[in-house]
């Protein structure tokens, strides 16, 4: 579920969905439209340093889109949930005006980067005051956007999640819920987004959707511009549960939350050889469906998924999760917390990564360097499959590139069998050159908790 936890405390509201239809198309697609699937989404960063981003790393390193954090209007306060109860559909949130936002979709356009919201439709803010962008606002009455009428009956909190009606009528952790089977409430949320959309945007992630019936949010979409528009649903997976990810896969892809959740455990209890088969023989979403990532804004918190503080564990994870064809991949960027209910380091301003507590996962050197690895061996499968019974695992992606990595306590020395030409390559784990002979094999030393990556087209370092 998405977290819930008390307004007096905080809202840990929902986490995020990779969902896509190719523009013009009925198919969903587990990857974005375009030759670049891996998304940087940049938490809570304001949309002036969105854009430095995108022109001096994300665009650089391959990355095909950029998430950004909700912009509308939303309650004041300094915690990062703030962002998450919006009181108008205006861009005037913590992040930026909409200059700002425009001048960020334009700027990280020619960067070569693609822009997705937020966004964040399931519900409205609690509670009464005066937003960010200066409108006033009570629970229920949103002046010039909705009143009382908008709302679903239910006005308790949502319960139990074996309960479909509960799950989709009552509200998440407190905060006003959208009749979103009404008309004038569909046409209101459509109009928001084909604002974005008129800005630019190239997609959205669609906030707490498993509390949105897909038949409603299907409505919603047919009302765009665009319908076809890249589009991220959040619907976690519980076991029984009555609200299923499965049912919203005719609208875009569902991110697969059991894909993080399930690394954590391998990554920290188990062993990598068991990843062999990872993805769909675990059971999980088709991969022409899902959206993968190693943690995000909720579960980082949460302690469901691996977080930034799990070091070698969290770094290989994403390694692996970038070199591995399985869905589509987000990269969580985010900054240093204590405090869980902690908002954004300068508000929200990044003069710098890795200063003033601004983690910038996307721009980690074993990380960054792996979206580059993924654009060069898209489209081609697992092959030449290696493992100790334990924790070191290696394997190709046809014949374009190879992988290994050694969780082992102790390091690793052996010969590679791969499916690469003959040549000199770089691995771009540690900018070390790699020689495979004529027989494709090579020979290589990894170290404890590292990894080795190589592909063709990167012979130099």
């Amino acid at each position: 579920m998405a977290s819930s936890r008390p307004l007096s405390g905080a809202l840990a509201l929902a986490a995020a969905v990779a969902v896509v239809i190719a523009p013009g198309a009925a198919t969903a697609y587990a990857s974005p439209p375009g030759v670049k699937d891996v998304t940087a989404v940049l938490f809570e960063w304001n949309f002036a340093s969105v854009a430095k981003e995108c022109t001096n790393t994300l665009g650089p390193a391959g990355y095909g889109y950029v998430q950004v954090s909700p912009p509308a209007e939303h309650i004041q306060g300094a915690q990062w949930w703030t962002s998450y109860q919006p009181v108008s559909y205006k861009i005037a949130g913590r992040l930026g005006d909409r200059t700002a936002f425009q001048d960020m979709v334009n700027t990280c356009h020619a960067a070569g980067v693609k822009v997705v919201v937020d966004s964040v439709v399931n519900h409205m803010a609690a509670g009464a005051g005066t937003g960010t962008g200066g409108s006033s606002y009570t629970k229920y009455d949103y002046p010039g956007l909705y009143s009382a009428a908008d709302f679903d009956d239910c006005t308790s909190q949502v319960t139990n999640y074996a309960d479909r009606w509960n799950v989709q009528h009552c509200e998440l952790v407190g905060l006003a819920d959208l009749d979103t089977g009404e008309e004038y409430v569909r046409k209101t949320i459509a109009g928001y987004l084909n604002d974005l959309l008129a800005l630019g945007v190239d997609g959205f992630r669609i906030d707490a959707a498993k509390h949105i019936d897909t038949a409603d949010l299907a409505d919603i979409k047919s009302r765009l511009t665009n319908p076809g528009v890249y589009w991220k649903q959040e619907v976690i997976y519980g076991s029984g549960e009555a609200v299923q990810p499965t049912e919203y896969t005719g609208n875009g892809d569902v991110q697969e939350f059991r894909y993080a959740f399930d690394l954590k455990r391998v990554f920290n209890n188990e062993n990598l050889a068991y990843l062999k088969n990872y993805g769909e023989g675990w059971g999980y979403l088709s991969s022409s469906v899902a959206g993968v990532f190693v943690d995000n804004h909720d579960t980082e918190r949460n302690g469901s998924t691996l977080n930034y503080k799990d070091g070698a564990n969290y770094t290989l994870a994403n390694v692996f999760m970038l070199a591995y064809p399985y869905g589509a991949p987000d990269i969580n960027s985010g900054y240093e917390w204590s405090d869980t209910d902690a908002g954004p380091p300068n508000g929200g301003a990044v003069n710098a990564c890795w200063q003033d507590g601004w983690k910038c996962q996307h721009a980690w050197p074993e990380i960054q360097r792996m979206v580059a690895f993924r654009n060069a061996t898209r489209g081609e499968s697992v092959t030449g499959w290696w493992d100790n019974g334990g924790d070191a695992i290696a394997f190709g992606r046809g014949s374009k590139g190879y992988v290994a990595i050694n969780h082992e306590s102790g390091s690793l020395s052996r010969t590679y069998q791969t499916s690469l030409p003959a040549g000199t390559y770089c691995n771009v784990q540690n900018n070390t050159t790699v020689s495979v002979n004529g027989s494709g094999q090579f020979t290589a030393t990894l170290g404890a908790n590292t990894a080795l990556a190589i592909y063709t087209g990167k012979s130099s370092c």
